[in-house]
């Protein structure tokens, strides 16, 4: 694993995310749940979104990961479900070089099956705001996701390209 990878793992690991369970998370307005065992999914991919100034890290259930591995992702198989967590970022006070997680901002989920989700792409969209990971209940969440995915739609509508590990 790279250096750069091996530390936001690391990273990772050391931040606290409220578990759906321990926190008691209400489902979401469209049915969907926050994935059980999310915690424990594996990295996929990170990004940084300087518009809202987050770090991201995208995990991905053993599916997703198998997928990612064998460069099977377009399409992702069913099954697949992918996560993207975010905090806002900050300056390491201690290396003035390096931005680190701050504050968590978002949980959000995206759950692969054509024939559930047929009507959104083939995915369930899930997100939830916050520590409190209180459930995003704009009704018409799916349509806003699908709406901002669809540039990406040769990519089966994710934005995510997994990291290469050597």
């Amino acid at each position: 694993m790279k250096k750069s990878a091996l530390v936001f793992s690391v990273l990772l690991a050391s931040i606290s995310v409220p578990h759906a369970e321990e926190a008691k998370v209400a489902v979401g307005n469209n049915g969907i749940a926050i994935p059980e065992g999310y915690k424990n999914f594996r990295l996929i991919g990170v990004s940084q979104r300087a518009d809202d100034q987050t770090l991201r890290a995208i995990l991905g259930n053993d599916v997703a990961i198998e997928a990612a591995r064998a460069g099977k992702t377009n399409p992702w198989p069913n099954g697949a479900i992918l996560a993207k967590l975010g905090w806002k970022h900050k300056i390491n006070d201690k290396f003035p070089a390096a931005t680190i997680p701050n504050d968590f901002t978002r949980a959000d989920f995206m759950i692969k099956d054509t024939v559930k989700y047929a009507s959104t792409g083939g995915w369930g969209w899930g997100r939830w705001i916050g520590t409190e990971l209180k459930p995003y209940e704009k009704a018409d969440f799916a349509q806003e996701c699908i709406a901002c995915h669809s540039a990406v739609k040769d990519q089966d509508l994710v934005f995510t390209h997994p990291v290469k590990l050597p």
